[in-house]
């Protein structure tokens, strides 16, 4: 039994696609297909699919139904959290989701999803990503003081969220955690963040991560080892659309 992870598939079979990259980018052509292809060559029915937010273009559920029915459609036990485009799943209705789609899908957000001596917790997650304000060389001489301020609050917000997660976790009596986020931990000027603090305080071993697709921002963000934790990349277009298997 293994745990696979992939974000970003930004699917768009009921709803109009305005996304420049997914028109004209070769590596985003037919990626439903390519992903479909390999998740049947890699996924068990016995492992854990964890799909990292931004599933769907849709912005009401029933723009998105036929975008769920592919993903449940998929090998694996399928685990969903949230992204910024997921218009269609309000936070506060994540049990409704849960009710209507398990055991099929299980929405992850302010619950836990238990695989062997681990649990899977998560939140969508915030990162200030400007904007900045750059000088003829590149440097970074400034950005907007609002949208930071307004940021910081998305931020503590979703902070809260994810304590939820691992104290419903814990509670259960879970010591082992991996954690996930649609946003990256940490943004570009950061080294470290509430979300790194976090996986820190709890001891989770791994921060799995999507958000920064496009090669420009593939590294926006930690990747490898820091103080203790592996952080990983799963946008779709990073993977080629491959699920990457955590365990």
């Amino acid at each position: 039994m293994s745990l696979y992870a992939i974000g970003d598939l930004h699917l768009h079979f009921q709803s109009e696609l305005k996304s420049q990259r997914q028109m004209k980018d070769r590596l985003w052509k037919n990626h439903e297909e390519k992903f479909r292809r390999n998740c049947e060559k890699m996924i068990a029915d016995e492992d854990t699919l964890v799909l990292v937010g931004d599933h769907s273009w849709g912005k009401k559920l029933a723009e998105c139904e036929q975008d769920l029915q592919y993903i449940c459609d998929l090998p694996g036990r399928k685990v969903l959290t949230r992204g910024n485009h997921d218009m269609f799943w309000d936070a506060g209705k994540t049990e409704k989701l849960n009710a209507l789609y398990q055991p099929r899908l299980t929405f992850l957000q302010d619950n836990y999803v238990p695989y062997e001596e681990y649990a899977l917790v998560g939140t969508k997650g915030f990162t200030f990503e400007g904007p900045f304000f750059l000088d003829k060389r590149g440097r970074i001489t400034g950005w907007d003081e609002e949208k930071e301020t307004h940021a910081k609050q998305l931020v503590e917000r979703e902070l809260q969220r994810l304590r939820t997660s691992f104290e419903a976790a814990r509670a259960d009596g879970y010591q082992k955690f991996i954690m996930f986020v649609h946003y990256p931990p940490t943004n570009i000027l950061e080294e470290r963040s509430g979300f790194t603090d976090m996986a820190e305080e709890y001891g989770a071993e791994q921060v799995i991560y999507a958000h920064s697709h496009g090669e420009h921002r593939f590294h926006d963000s930690i990747q490898g080892e820091f103080r203790g934790r592996i952080y990983r990349l799963v946008s779709g277009d990073y993977l080629r659309w491959k699920p990457l298997r955590i365990l």
